[in-house]
């Protein structure tokens, strides 16, 4: 950039499309200034993890009863970096339900298999400025100008996934968050239960939403199996891993793994950015900068790009849907690790 004396003065812009380039190369990238030593990304999580240990603030979802249920002591901190390396707080081992936080994975599945275009042209990218369950949202634009972290985008997501049969699509599915988390996972039969029960909104949303020919196939079937999707259990470090495989140029940093094709990271990054939070998106951005997604299971998964995925689970959560633990340390610890993508660093 041009200074006003008219010296021009090199700066390294650290922004997400100035990694593009290197996420295309589906690797660690090293940033001038950017280098974490591992006893510093421990300090930051060691003080988060203190300092939020005893904040009582929000409440566990309750409008799933089995969510109501959770332990709301629990409180998990996990980060991995690019190269594999896997750091972590408090309970790490103890797992709750994903949630929400399948979309973005899901969403990265379908552009894998069918291209960009089916999600863009589709239900669209755009943030809806209306609640993840509106159904006046649906409504407003025929189904359109939805994006894939809000409900009636997801379920149109699952709808995609291929397969002959339900069973087909279900293994896809496990499948692709399998791969993300580097290890096989398993369904809470008891949040399944209890969120099929309850799910009648989300049935009404996958019938107009196939009324306005968007989703294909049987509503009934995508609803079950996106409640499904929703109810697979994961720990911190699993959410940090499908974290880092994204900040890794879709390749998962532990078990070496290409999940999806480099290329379409940005895209799936992109929308978690503007719609990943919910409400409080644009909020949460302002704060971090960082693509991030959480589920009312209680965890946020956020990704550094080319340097780490962090997460945090924690059920109680605030107005908007969001663990406020969760929110809390991940702020603090990115700001500690100079995690925001935004920055700009003098040479």
């Amino acid at each position: 950039m041009t200074t006003e004396s008219g010296v021009r003065r090199r700066r390294h812009f650290w922004l997400p499309a100035a990694l593009g380039a290197c996420l295309l190369a589906g690797g660690a990238v090293a940033v001038a200034g950017a280098a974490t030593s591992s006893s510093a990304i421990d300090k930051a999580l060691g003080a988060a993890h203190g300092k939020y240990k005893g904040l009582k603030e929000g409440k566990n979802a309750d409008y799933i009863p089995a969510l109501a249920k959770v332990n709301s002591d629990i409180f998990g901190i996990a980060l991995v970096t690019v190269d594999g390396k896997v750091h972590t707080a408090g309970d790490v081992g103890t797992e709750v339900s994903i949630q929400s936080i399948s979309k973005p994975l899901i969403m990265a599945r379908v552009i894998q298999d069918q291209g960009e275009a089916v999600v863009r042209d589709g239900v669209g990218v755009d943030a809806t400025g209306q609640d993840f369950g509106s159904i006046t949202a649906v409504e407003q634009h025929k189904g359109k100008e939805m994006n894939a972290m809000v409900n009636p985008g997801a379920i149109t997501m699952t709808s995609l996934i291929k397969g002959a049969n339900a069973d087909q699509v279900w293994g896809n599915i496990i499948g692709t968050l399998n791969d993300f988390a580097g290890r096989s996972l398993s369904i809470n039969q008891e949040v399944y239960r209890s969120e099929s029960e309850t799910n009648q909104r989300n049935q009404a949303i996958a019938e107009l939403m196939k009324a306005y020919e968007l989703l294909h196939g049987d509503p009934k079937q995508a609803t079950d199996l996106y409640t499904r999707q929703c109810s697979v259990n994961v720990s911190a470090k699993d959410l940090a891993t499908m974290a880092a495989t994204l900040a890794n140029g879709g390749r998962n940093p532990v078990t070496r793994k290409q999940v999806i094709d480099p290329n379409h990271v940005p895209s799936v990054l992109a929308v978690m950015a503007t719609a990943g939070l919910y409400d409080d998106s644009g909020k949460w951005l302002f704060a971090t900068g960082l693509p991030a997604k959480s589920g009312v299971g209680g965890g946020i998964m956020a990704v550094s790009p080319g340097r780490f995925g962090i997460a945090v689970i924690s059920p109680p959560l605030d107005s908007a849907g969001n663990s406020v633990r969760a929110r809390k340390a991940i702020e603090d610890i990115s700001s500690a690790l100079g995690g925001n993508p935004y920055l700009s660093r003098p040479k």
